[in-house]
């Protein structure tokens, strides 16, 4: 949770990277997720220079709104059918972040599957909104986790984060452990 405050406070989850509409998103990985391609664009929108994800996973990008459920169900249609589709929320390197239809699918030499490519494409605001609360749904219902934006003033902020770090924890965990605690009253 800590890792979205930015300097002077600003909360950089919020901020949104619009996909330009004639642009595609394009990258490709090896067989476990490492990314042996990607494009000038997926550079540009995930806020990574093309070097920077050259031989990192591809969950470099997967947004913590997105259920485990959704990835867990991509590798198992990927698996069986070969090729996968759907909307996905991604992480920016600066923690804003971007949404995208995806279709994913294998790469095949001589009848042997070698790697997968994935091809990026902008969606309307409407749509992400609509999967947002979708996924926040999944989330809650799956994950019994809630997302959860709030204002706190700047001396709670710097007691949960002095807490957080005395404990060796982030501020969601030291919440979670502080909301038990009140619960065992």
């Amino acid at each position: 949770m800590a890792r979205f405050i930015l300097e002077g406070g600003s909360f950089a989850p919020f901020i949104q990277t619009p996909v330009p509409a004639n642009e595609l998103i394009v990258s490709r990985t090896d067989l476990h997720g490492i990314i042996t391609y990607a494009n000038e664009t997926f550079a540009a929108i995930s806020g990574y220079d093309v070097e920077e994800l050259i031989g990192k996973p591809h969950n470099i990008v997967r947004h913590p709104d997105m259920p485990a459920s959704v990835f867990a169900s991509l590798w198992e249609t990927l698996h069986q059918k070969g090729a996968w589709s759907g909307y996905v929320k991604n992480l920016r390197k600066d923690s804003g972040y971007y949404w995208v239809y995806a279709e994913i699918s294998g790469v095949y030499k001589e009848g042997v599957l070698v790697e997968y490519k994935s091809l990026r494409t902008p969606i309307t605001q409407e749509q992400a909104t609509t999967m947002q609360e979708r996924y926040d749904t999944l989330r809650t219902t799956q994950e019994q986790l809630i997302r959860l934006c709030t204002y706190l003033s700047k001396h709670s902020y710097e007691t949960l984060t002095q807490r957080a770090g005395i404990e060796g924890c982030s501020i969601g965990v030291l919440i979670d452990r502080l909301a038990a605690k009140t619960a065992e009253v």
